[in-house]
């Protein structure tokens, strides 16, 4: 009885979490800098219910905020970062077993942040991402880009560092 009691609990956390999450990414159309720094806030929330609620709940959690973060927040960029790179977290602890991991975990942020763009404004036509994009020049693209390589691997360490402190706190 108790075994399902705390799948009963992980379940609830993770549903707060999930609102949490929504609420975070609706917020994000309201300040500029908010298209990335909420994706990244989400990702941290889903590394605390992947750690609490196990892997299975933060998988469902991942799919339940990305696709309500895509039909009702007003940042759809946001979104779509989240769609694209929000379950990092989880598949995290596979990309760190690889021989060369940072190199990895690099290849897979670039190679979905280029996916991302290629889609939205490619196939989707987004037309005012389009026009923010063609008003700045290139080297500000290539300086946004590696900005972002720096958040993603300070994301990732930021991870790792809380991950280990709940692994020592667990073996005390």
């Amino acid at each position: 009885m108790a075994r399902r009691s705390d799948f009963t609990r992980a379940i609830a956390l993770g549903g707060i979490f999930a609102a949490l999450a929504v609420v975070v990414m609706c917020m994000g159309g309201m300040i500029p800098v908010a298209t990335f720094a909420c994706p990244v806030v989400c990702m941290l929330m889903l590394a605390m219910v992947k750690q609490r609620c196990g892997k299975r709940i933060a998988w469902a959690w991942y799919a339940a905020v990305a696709i309500l973060s895509l039909l009702l927040g007003p940042d759809k960029e946001a979104a779509a970062i989240f769609a694209v790179l929000g379950y990092y977290p989880i598949i995290k602890r596979w990309l760190d077993k690889m021989p060369f991991p940072i190199l990895w975990k690099l290849l897979f942020f670039n190679a979905c942040i280029a996916v991302l763009y290629l889609v939205l404004l490619g196939l989707l036509g987004l037309e005012e991402l389009a026009q923010n994009y063609a008003a700045i020049d290139t080297w500000v693209t290539v300086i946004i880009l590696v900005m972002g390589n720096v958040t993603f691997y300070l994301l990732d360490r930021l991870i790792t560092v809380c991950f280990a402190a709940r692994k020592r706190r667990k073996q005390r």
